[in-house]
């Protein structure tokens, strides 16, 4: 039931993703140009040239994914110890393994790289916290190796200890990582490394937040968020036209509201 709810999640979103709609727009456009049909043809062309202006023009996706980035306030860590958490947990995502790591023998960090680095920050700062990184693939059909065995291989060539690390190396979406974790952080509290009733501190990006929170308390996790990867400032952009990044505002945007609808409608939420 979870492999037909990620590829039927996967499916959607590509559906959805705004410039995914140039294709069939242009597409549209040029079957009815065949058919002889111009007025439609030309609908369908302006359709698609106002779906590029709408996902190049900053301001229209930077004000939906600023709200989901503020959903969730910084905890400020400067004001607390080490004794106060339970653990580390780094959500994967910014990471590829797969072929690009088996052919060229490096470990390759996407634009979610602060989800890399503030763990790394936060393992030195807390070198006797248990930490757990969670991450298989979010693609159909990965290959090569997972988000976690490169994430320990990061973990080596930076020379930090891993004496209380755990890497989980099966989950495809959010709802997974909490799941595999789980039994871990119980595991942790058996052993007497932590305390189960302290929170652990939770790593993902700023948009991917929120829905992550849900999933975490929806399990009975407690977790303290730090939240990365902020793609939006306090003010909007508004005479800024960018394609590139626009597609990658809307993609999180989407990839975020379809998965906290999905996850509400199936009651992982």
């Amino acid at each position: 039931m979870d492999t037909l709810f990620f590829i039927f999640s996967k499916i959607v979103q590509f559906c959805i993703e705004p410039l995914n709609w140039v294709i069939v727009f242009v597409t549209l456009s040029l079957i009815f140009l065949g058919l002889k049909k111009p007025h439609l043809c030309k609908r369908f062309l302006l359709l698609a040239l106002a779906d590029l202006l709408l996902v190049g023009w900053l301001p229209s996706s930077e004000v939906f994914l600023r709200m989901l980035e503020d959903a969730v306030p910084k905890v400020n860590l400067t004001q607390m110890s080490e004794k106060d958490f339970g653990g580390i947990i780094i959500l994967g995502g910014a990471i590829e393994g797969g072929e690009i790591a088996m052919d060229r023998g490096e470990i390759s960090i996407y634009s979610s790289a602060e989800r890399v680095t503030k763990g790394f920050e936060l393992i030195r700062q807390y070198p006797d916290l248990p930490f757990i990184f969670s991450g298989f693939s979010g693609r159909l059909s990965p290959k090569g190796v997972s988000e976690a065995d490169a994430f320990k291989q990061l973990i080596a060539e930076q020379g930090l200890l891993d004496k209380y690390a755990h890497y989980e190396n099966q989950s495809r979406n959010t709802y997974e990582n909490v799941a595999f974790m789980k039994p871990m952080i119980l595991e942790f509290g058996a052993q007497g490394t932590n305390d189960t009733q302290k929170p652990w501190l939770l790593i993902t990006s700023a948009s991917h937040m929120y829905r992550s929170l849900k999933i975490f308390q929806k399990q009975g996790i407690e977790v303290m968020p730090v939240p990365v990867d902020y793609q939006t400032a306090n003010r909007l952009r508004w005479s800024r036209f960018d394609l590139e990044d626009g597609v990658q505002n809307w993609n999180k945007l989407m990839h975020e509201v379809i998965g906290l609808l999905a996850y509400w409608i199936a009651g992982k939420i």
